[in-house]
């Protein structure tokens, strides 16, 4: 792998390994295992994986949260969306290592998908890092950081600028505002990453990173996107940080993706 995140042909480097998980979450991986395997079984679960700062070896025992991909046989159900939350309370009522668990759901169908061959299918053959089952990125190309890479990954900002809002303005606690900060934080900075990625020819998940690659184009945007890099490892409760991200950098972020790189194409 170079500097860039590229192996020798240019194509991005799949992040993240079993082996880098560090041993203060090796507990939480085991668990985890066991938990997926028990409530779902090889009749509904084709496969799962990590994603995120455990696989990667850069993750703070009681800050970081736990993410995972569950892929299904099947489309998810309301049934397996309850299943999924009952293990995310278990896990993170277990484990103070982990700040927070994530399970997203897909169906192997969709992840194989022509629509999402550069938005899912990245994600899972470029930064998932298998944990049960049969590795579907197999079945997947190679990605290189291109303009249709970032188009499909990213250029669907304005569609969740409304939600956001809707969100914060039903926001009450502190944990409310907390927990919308840190997703609205690490989306701003992996669309201002992903902007520049194809500039830039590489690519990253660190948000600091993608944070300082993404001055070096925008220099005139660079302390609010690193406030979106602080709030993203450590979110606010302060509600006039989530209306910069959402009412100022956000919009302003949304239009220069569409001017730059286009729209994503529409999901059903």
């Amino acid at each position: 792998m170079n500097g860039q995140g590229l192996d020798d042909d240019g194509t991005i480097t799949r992040e993240g390994a079993l082996d880098r998980v560090p041993a203060a979450f090796a507990p939480v991986v085991d668990a985890t295992r066991a938990q997926i395997t028990g409530t779902f079984g090889s009749a509904r679960l084709h496969s799962a994986y990590l994603y995120g700062s455990i696989p990667r070896g850069t993750a703070t025992p009681g800050i970081s949260d736990l993410d995972l991909l569950l892929a299904l046989h099947d489309e998810p159900t309301e049934a397996d969306r309850t299943d999924a939350k009952t293990i995310e309370t278990t896990l993170d009522h277990s484990f103070p290592q982990i700040d927070g668990v994530g399970i997203l759901l897909v169906g192997t169908r969709t992840v194989l998908s022509d629509l999402e061959r550069h938005d899912l299918g990245f994600f899972l053959a470029s930064l998932c890092t298998p944990l049960l089952g049969a590795d579907l990125a197999e079945q997947l190309p190679r990605y290189r950081p291109t303009a249709l890479l970032a188009r499909e990954t990213n250029g669907d900002l304005a569609l969740a600028l409304p939600r956001w809002r809707t969100r914060a303005a039903e926001a009450v606690t502190d944990a409310d505002h907390k927990n919308l900060s840190r997703v609205v934080a690490r989306r701003i900075v992996r669309t201002g990453f992903t902007l520049v990625m194809p500039r830039w020819g590489g690519w990253t998940s660190d948000l600091n990173e993608c944070t300082e690659l993404f001055g070096r184009y925008y220099p005139e945007r660079i302390k609010q996107m690193r406030v979106a890099a602080t709030t993203g490892r450590a979110p606010s409760a302060d509600p006039t940080v989530l209306g910069m991200l959402i009412d100022d950098l956000g919009p302003w972020l949304a239009a220069e993706y569409t001017a730059v790189h286009g729209d994503k194409a529409p999901r059903p």
